[in-house]
C-alpha cells in the first residue's frame, strides 16, 4: 500500500462513526443467552471471541460454556442499534436501559 493511500485509510478509519447498541451471544448447545451493551457494536464480536479463545473472558459462565461446547456452538446477534447521541451520558443511560429490557425479554444473563 502506498503511503498516501495508507494515510487516507487511517484517516477514514479514525473519522468513522461508532454505532452503539445491544447484542446477544447465544450458545445453541446449552440454549444459554448473554446480553451486552457496547458503544462500538461493529467491533465487539471480535473482542469477545478473542478473549474467549484465549480463555480470559471476565464472564466466567460464558467462558465455561465456550470451553465446554466449543466455538462452533456460539452465535453473535446484534439486537438493537441506537441512534447517534451527542451526549455520552445520555447514550450510556440509554444503553443500560435497553440492555435491561433485552435481558428480561430473552431471559438472558448480563455480560
Amino acid at each position: 500500500m502506498q503511503k498516501d493511500n495508507r494515510k487516507a485509510a487511517i484517516a477514514a478509519y479514525k473519522e468513522r462513526k461508532a454505532c452503539a447498541g445491544i447484542y446477544a451471544i447465544r450458545c445453541t448447545a446449552s440454549a444459554q443467552v448473554w446480553v451486552g451493551q457496547t458503544p462500538h457494536l461493529d467491533t465487539i464480536q471480535n473482542r469477545i471471541w478473542f478473549s474467549l479463545r484465549q480463555g480470559s473472558h471476565p464472564n466466567r459462565a460464558l467462558q465455561a460454556a465456550w470451553t465446554l461446547h466449543g466455538a462452533d456452538t456460539f452465535a453473535f446477534e446484534p439486537l438493537e442499534q441506537l441512534a447517534e447521541e451527542e451526549s455520552r451520558y445520555v447514550r450510556d443511560a440509554l444503553l443500560k436501559e435497553r440492555a435491561g429490557h433485552w435481558q428480561s425479554t430473552l431471559d438472558a444473563r448480563a455480560m
